[in-house]
């Protein structure tokens, strides 16, 4: 068993999520692998399931009768994490836009630089983003600006998915307190595990648009984020943030 374990939600990813498995088993690195399907109607999971007999010890499926959304996808990821005694729990798309040869940097900037989290970073060295139309890299671009303002966290992409997290970070934070379960529970971690004192670095990496498959991405996916991160920064004021012993 691997210490590392990298968390993929994925609802309809037929085109990507048999090439994306096994690009992850033939990194130099063993990561397992945790898919989390949302009743995928393109046989997503028959994808998967091939795959677990080819690697039945790496990777691994949980399957939810819905599309509940990417926040409670990850968390039920977590909390199997956290049974099964990773140290290091990453959150990766299926569709190629993280590439999996950056997984080894993230992890890396956790065991030497110490980093508690590790952020895999559109904006950290200017705007590294391919195959995006000008108009959603202004919105994403602003709108992690937007949040450094009213959050006060001095994070460059608070909007990335792409992240690795010590374990410690994941058992201190109150998984039952996260509201959000669209892109807003990007910047809702990250707000949580900084307000908790957790050392957080951000890794460059090149972010490259979908090829195969359908965006989940929405208009009102940004707006959760933009509207969800007053009420995040105002319910901060009411909570107390304590690291777990």
């Amino acid at each position: 068993m691997s210490d590392s374990l990298i968390i993929i939600p994925t609802y309809n990813e037929k085109e990507n999520i048999g090439r994306m498995l096994t690009n992850l088993m033939s990194l130099p690195f063993a990561f397992d692998v945790l898919v989390i399907d949302d009743n995928s109607k393109d046989g997503t999971a028959t994808i998967v399931k091939d795959h677990i007999q080819q690697f039945p010890n790496r990777i691994f499926i949980e399957e939810r009768s819905g599309k509940l959304g990417l926040g409670t996808a990850y968390i039920h990821g977590f909390k199997w994490a956290l049974q099964k005694n990773y140290d290091f729990i990453f959150e990766m798309d299926a569709d190629f836009s993280h590439n999996p040869n950056d997984l080894i940097r993230l992890r890396e900037a956790c065991i030497n630089n110490k980093a508690d989290m590790s952020i895999g970073s559109r904006y950290i060295t200017g705007v590294n983003v391919v195959n995006w139309p000008m108009g959603r890299v202004m919105m994403s671009y602003f709108a992690s600006m937007y949040v450094r303002i009213i959050t006060g966290m001095s994070i460059r992409d608070t909007t990335a998915g792409f992240k690795c997290y010590n374990r410690k970070v994941l058992e201190s934070i109150n998984f039952d307190k996260i509201r959000f379960t669209g892109y807003a529970f990007q910047i809702e971690m990250k707000f949580a595990a900084w307000k908790l004192g957790f050392k957080i670095t951000e890794v460059p990496i090149i972010f490259t648009d979908r090829s195969e498959g359908q965006s989940k991405m929405s208009g009102g996916i940004f707006k959760e984020a933009i509207f969800g991160v007053l009420s995040i920064k105002i319910k901060s004021w009411f909570s107390s943030y304590k690291k777990k012993d």
